[in-house]
């Protein structure tokens, strides 16, 4: 008799990590838009998301915000980051911020932003996703 065992890995973990990060951001944004004070930590802690991987996504974002939305613009077509419901721009905003600063191979970010943005928004969304951060991909490696 075979067993099937579900994979864990870093690849589940960092999947669930990427979710929480997600969660944080968007209560950060919600409490932003309601003038609610708020501590990063504490919402951090609250969410039981309390690791460096996370803290750094979460922590980055919101450092790099402006940054992060200018960037993502340029790559949008026809579009901007603020027509984007608040999930899809914190998930375009968090692949743009680990692909930019963070070490994860760049076709991981992709397809995890690709599968939140399936699980969370819509598959238009998760289209539009994918071709903003193939285009800034694309570009980046011809700039190299």
């Amino acid at each position: 008799m075979i067993k099937l065992v579900k994979k864990v890995g870093a690849d589940v973990i960092r999947s669930e990590a990427r979710e929480k990060v997600m969660t944080i951001l968007y209560q950060i944004n919600i409490n932003k838009e309601n003038k609610i004070t708020y501590d990063i930590k504490e919402l951090i802690k609250d969410n039981n998301a309390d690791n460096l991987f996370i803290t750094k996504i979460v922590n980055g974002v919101e450092e790099n915000n402006e940054k992060l939305e200018n960037i993502a613009n340029q790559y949008l077509k026809d579009w901007t980051v603020k027509r984007l419901d608040k999930l899809g721009s914190i998930i375009l905003k968090m692949a743009f911020y680990e692909i930019i600063y963070m070490d994860t191979p760049e076709i991981v970010v992709v397809n995890e932003a690709i599968n939140l943005a399936k699980k969370y928004c819509d598959i238009e969304l998760a289209k539009m996703i994918n071709a903003t951060l193939d285009s800034y991909l694309k570009e980046s490696k011809n700039e190299s």
